[in-house]
């Protein structure tokens, strides 16, 4: 899976998108929200991929987003065991925590706009749904 999330001011417009990859096929996830940080489009992103399996995986996670992949591989144990207690975006986490269940994951940093051709293609569609929600199209 890749994914990215957009947010037009901070909060403001925001969009996410996922690509979903297995062998030769690929189905893009998208969406938009209004009043959202892009650290919510990038976790809505993942969430919103993960939703679209419809049967337990090994999913690798690429993302450009340091906050999910260092969030899904170091803090989140920290985070449950504390309940959640000053963490941003604890509702969002609980979501990730129970459509990531079934699943086996690993997230992978990568550098944004540096040409990684599914992270541009999720950057593209992310900015095109939050553009879309501001646009009232």
């Amino acid at each position: 899976m890749y994914s990215d999330g957009s947010s037009l001011g901070n909060p403001g417009f925001g969009g996410y998108c996922a690509v979903l990859k297995f062998g030769e096929h690929q189905k893009i996830v998208s969406g938009a929200d209004a009043n959202v940080t892009n650290n919510q489009m990038e976790l809505k992103a993942v969430i919103e991929g993960l939703k679209a399996l419809k049967e337990p995986c090994e999913v690798e996670i690429t993302s450009d987003s340091n906050y999910v992949v260092k969030a899904i591989n170091e803090w989140l144990k920290n985070w449950i065991k504390k309940n959640f207690k000053g963490v941003k975006n604890p509702e969002l986490w609980k979501e990730f925590l129970e459509v990531s269940a079934p699943h086996k994951l690993k997230a992978n940093w990568v550098k944004g706009h540096a040409g990684h051709k599914e992270n541009e293609l999720c950057d593209t569609i992310a900015r095109e749904e939050a553009t879309r929600l501001k646009d009232g199209k």
